[in-house]
């Protein structure tokens, strides 16, 4: 049986003509998390079953051809061989959280979407119209943001007009100073953080939420995922828990931000966000993996929640 994690390593040395690290790697080369998350969209969005299906088809011809291959025939499968069990199934259920929450702000014509920690995200490609109202920022460390662009122009897909880039290396430069300098200002926003603030330390959390709230008009959506605190602290206490640590540890970038199980939205509070809706990993079975006949066909890695909370109050 051919190795996934063969063929996904060869999948990011093509991304990013490197070879597998193990220290903290973000800040020089291109993200190897977000292209496991890449890969995972693109296994969802082949796959023939309903239930598991998603609908990022950008992600797919990111794929090299031979990896794509064996995931239309069969012959490898991500729910099976990624090491940590439960992390294709969150990304699925992640993944379509995303879309139904950015579709959503695109119909409501916010003014701006921000996607801070963009990696591969393909939902501007896929998504904004000529017509579109709202315009969208896509925020990431400049390796993965140039590895994405390369891989986009090498596969002929435009970038859309209403679709602008901003690089940014979250640890060392202001978010603030970054987006004033790209003329941005206080407006109806919607800010997805997917896969982005487990990576970070507590103060350039605390700085992200600033600049959010700073930029956020009446209305504005936060949505975002998160690990536990205690996962950080390698407690072990949840579903695929050690797996998901140590794929992330042996990428070179290791989970070093959580929440607290139960204060999530005493968290957002002192952010100036009310909490919406909490999402774990029962709740995203329920949503994604159940049969018409009430059977739950797969578990989430429980080691994660979604998030998704409005701004109390505009400046």
């Amino acid at each position: 049986m051919y190795s996934i994690g063969k063929a996904v390593g060869l999948f990011l040395t093509r991304v990013e003509g490197l070879p597998m690290m193990t220290e903290r790697r973000i800040a020089q080369r291109s993200s190897r998390t977000a292209a496991y998350t890449c890969a995972c969209r693109a296994a969802s969005n082949l796959s023939q079953n309903p239930l598991f299906h998603s609908e990022d088809y950008i992600a797919v011809q990111l794929l090299p051809k031979f990896l794509k291959g064996l995931l239309k025939c069969g012959l490898i499968g991500l729910h099976n061989y990624l090491i940590a069990p439960g992390l294709y199934e969150y990304v699925i259920a992640r993944t379509r959280y995303f879309d139904e929450v950015f579709r959503l702000a695109l119909k409501a014509r916010f003014d701006q979407v921000f996607i801070l920690g963009a990696g591969f995200d393909s939902r501007a490609i896929r998504m904004l119209s000529p017509e579109c109202h709202s315009r969208v920022y896509e925020i990431d460390a400049p390796p993965t943001q140039a590895a994405k662009q390369s891989q986009l122009h090498k596969r002929g897909i435009k970038k859309p007009d209403h679709l602008v880039y901003i690089p940014i290396d979250f640890t060392t430069e202001n978010l603030k100073d970054k987006l004033l300098e790209y003329g941005l200002r206080r407006a109806k926003s919607l800010f997805l953080l997917e896969g982005l603030i487990m990576y970070l330390d507590a103060a350039a959390v605390d700085e992200i939420f600033r600049v959010m709230y700073d930029f956020s008009a009446p209305g504005s959506r936060l949505v975002f995922d998160a690990v536990y605190a205690s996962v950080v602290r390698q407690e072990n206490r949840y579903y695929g828990e050690a797996g998901g640590y140590r794929q992330v540890k042996r990428a070179g970038e290791a989970w070093l931000f959580g929440l607290e199980e139960h204060q999530v939205a005493n968290f957002l509070q002192e952010r100036h966000f009310n909490l919406v809706e909490s999402l774990n990993a029962t709740r995203l079975e329920q949503r994604n993996f159940v049969t018409s006949d009430g059977r739950t066909i797969a578990r989430v890695n429980g080691t994660h929640l979604i998030i998704q909370a409005e701004v109390v109050s505009a400046g």
